[in-house]
């Protein structure tokens, strides 16, 4: 049975403001006047009931920076209304009557649900691993780490439940591990291929069992074969800042430089690597338009580059240094490595 918490709710509707950008925001032709939220809705896949670029959703609500970085106090059976201003629209909750729902001055206390049981922006299983993995390593990251050294009955290939002895495992790290090896080079294409990271490959979880100059570890999930030399990563906290999706402030020029799994076809709910990050000024919520880069064969023989032709939209929600993983919410048509990702 669910616990609910006793929550102060000072502001689930919005006041009568205008959005700013909202006047220019597209309907869809079959837009519906309202909508009642069911479970495994998702902001995006409500604003798309309603909009036709669904990651504006933020601007027909109105709301401001601090709140579109964490929005979604949003349940099932909440029912979203379609209002017509004077300039543009705004989307509100409502009451069972669908009537704004308003809220006075003086704080007003009522059950509701755990904030676990708000709708995501998108859908959080998809992206979760992606959350809880280091994936980028930073140019000779792990040639420091502390690395498997093999186990008492020479193994060779190590898997769960075994128990291993890892070398250089410092104790004020926790007990919780993970196990890596160095994967590709990532390079950017449009700084001579200079390297940005190393992909790491994950390879399972491990804890620490007794720490020593040689430490005694339990391998307690393995996806791959590991062995030895491979290397291991204090476990993170789970990162999910839910953020509402909205455009970079400035603007952003950058690839797609792989993709996981492997495959060259990339579609709709693809997990893709951008050569953008933090310091290029991404940051979780963002959202990318996808550009594709085709070139023809001219009369004379030579290569002829053609207009730019937008394919798709990506959503940022892992942001590194210099790179970012972003999830693949739109495509039109195939979308390839290499493909442009700008500022929509």
């Amino acid at each position: 049975m669910r616990k609910s918490i006793i929550a102060m709710i000072l502001s689930l509707s919005l006041l009568s403001v205008t959005p700013a950008n909202a006047d220019n925001i597209i309907l869809r032709s079959d837009t519906p006047d309202r909508y009642v939220v069911v479970p495994g809705d998702t902001l995006w896949g409500i604003a798309s009931r309603f909009l036709k670029d669904p990651w504006r959703w933020p601007e027909i609500w109105g709301f401001n920076r601090e709140q579109v970085k964490n929005p979604h106090k949003i349940y099932p059976g909440d029912i979203v209304v379609l209002e017509k201003l004077l300039h543009g629209y705004r989307l509100h909750l409502a009451d069972d009557n669908g009537d704004l729902r308003t809220v006075k001055l003086s704080p007003k206390i009522r059950m509701e649900q755990s904030a676990s049981t708000a709708i995501p922006s998108i859908p959080a299983a998809t992206i979760e691993p992606f959350l809880s993995q280091p994936l980028v390593i930073e140019k000779d990251g792990l040639a420091n780490a502390p690395y498997v050294l093999g186990s008492s009955d020479s193994r060779v290939i190590l898997s769960t439940g075994n128990t291993i002895y890892v070398s250089g495992l410092p104790e004020d790290k926790g007990i919780a591990w993970q196990i890596f090896r160095p994967g590709k080079a990532l390079k950017d294409p449009d700084q001579k291929d200079q390297i940005l990271g190393y992909e790491a490959i994950y390879l399972g979880n491990a804890k620490a069992d007794v720490f020593a100059e040689v430490s005694t570890v339990t391998i307690t999930r393995a996806t791959e074969e590991i062995l030895k030399g491979d290397r291991l990563v204090p476990s993170p906290d789970i990162i999910f800042n839910n953020y509402a999706p909205h455009a970079p402030e400035s603007p952003i020029n950058g690839r797609i430089i792989s993709v996981y799994g492997g495959v060259t076809e990339i579609g709709r709910g693809a997990i893709v690597t951008l050569n953008k990050g933090e310091s290029d000024g991404l940051e979780m919520g963002h959202v990318l338009a996808i550009y594709r880069k085709s070139q023809a064969k001219s009369l004379t023989g030579d290569m002829v580059q053609l207009p730019d032709e937008r394919t798709g939209l990506v959503f940022v929600f892992r942001v590194f240094n210099k790179i970012s993983y972003a999830l693949v919410v739109q495509s039109t048509h195939s979308i390839r490595i290499l493909d442009a990702v700008k500022t929509p």
